[in-house]
């Protein structure tokens, strides 16, 4: 099929690509060619997640409906925050992320569930991961940052501290604060947190003391503490002597200071807590495409 450019009554998209930041006025798609699809994520952008590299959506998709067909595998190898993977959900694609770091891995498991309210093991396979208690002892003796990001994901914790995509871990002081969830329980939606730590070595009661002394200290809520090896017997009765919170809205108590080991987080056992809300920014919802496939036009 042979097309003139007299016939098309815009610019074709050429081969250099930039967007521009939004400014009240601004119409896309017009004779200078910018596209509706590519725009800059200003700081406030509905679709920022957080994540320091992360690009627009819009670009990602014009990528991969010109150079691919519905079906079609689409790799990224460093899909940090999942926005090529997304894309690919998106537009019909069968899609691989590969990313070196577990807060990464997190952070898109949580976009595809906002996203597409689809779920691992049940729509998409991750491959890399503790399965059992010996892969995650491994684990903890490969790198025990990592393991620390991979615990807290199991929970439902946004990692503090460190850079996204960096395997080194957290810089500086932690303050004995390693993760945290957040929740609400009043209208006004006054936030309040479960503080996390993780610890892969040797654990004892004064490990216990010095997390319920954070708790207090930073006026969070309850404090959770995951640990590789069984706890004490010492380090349960410390445990039970910081009493309960109680929720009036769900007319609960949860224990203040919890301990969750590894092997109880393979059996399914998770933070006994109000639900989590606000912890991990949410992704905006994405409807899947239907239609006819883009070109490129140049």
């Amino acid at each position: 099929m042979v097309r003139y450019l007299d016939e098309r009554d815009r610019v074709p998209i050429q081969d250099i690509w930039a967007y521009q930041p939004y400014t009240e006025g601004t119409v896309w798609g017009t004779d200078e060619g910018i596209d509706e699809d590519v725009k800059w994520l200003g700081p406030t952008d509905p679709e920022r997640l957080g994540y320091s590299t992360q690009k627009p959506l819009g670009i990602l998709e014009r990528i991969i409906r010109a150079s691919s067909d519905e079906g079609d595998w689409v790799l990224d190898p460093f899909c940090g925050c999942g926005t090529a993977i997304t894309a690919a959900q998106k537009l019909n694609r069968r899609w691989v992320g590969i990313d070196i770091t577990y807060l990464a891995i997190s952070l898109q498991k949580y976009r595809l569930k906002d996203a597409f309210n689809i779920f691992p093991g049940k729509d998409y396979q991750v491959i890399g991961e503790p399965v059992d208690l010996n892969s995650a002892k491994q684990l903890a003796t490969d790198n025990r940052y990592q393991f620390q990001w991979w615990a807290l994901g199991v929970i439902g914790a946004m990692p503090l501290g460190g850079e996204q995509g960096d395997k080194r871990g957290k810089k500086g002081k932690d303050r004995g604060i390693d993760g945290k969830i957040n929740f609400s329980e009043d209208e006004k939606g006054s936030p309040k947190s479960v503080l996390v730590q993780v610890k892969s070595g040797h654990v004892n009661s004064g490990h216990i003391r010095d997390l319920h002394g954070t708790v207090d200290r930073e006026n969070a809520t309850i404090g959770v503490f995951i640990t590789l090896e069984q706890p004490t017997k010492d380090m349960e009765k410390e445990a039970l002597s910081a009493g309960y919170y109680t929720s009036i809205p769900w007319n609960k108590d949860f224990p203040k200071i919890q301990i969750l080991t590894i092997e109880q987080l393979f059996d399914g056992e998770q933070v006994q807590m109000p639900p989590a809300h606000g912890t991990f920014k949410k992704a905006e919802r994405v409807k899947k495409e239907e239609g006819s496939q883009s070109e490129l036009g140049i």
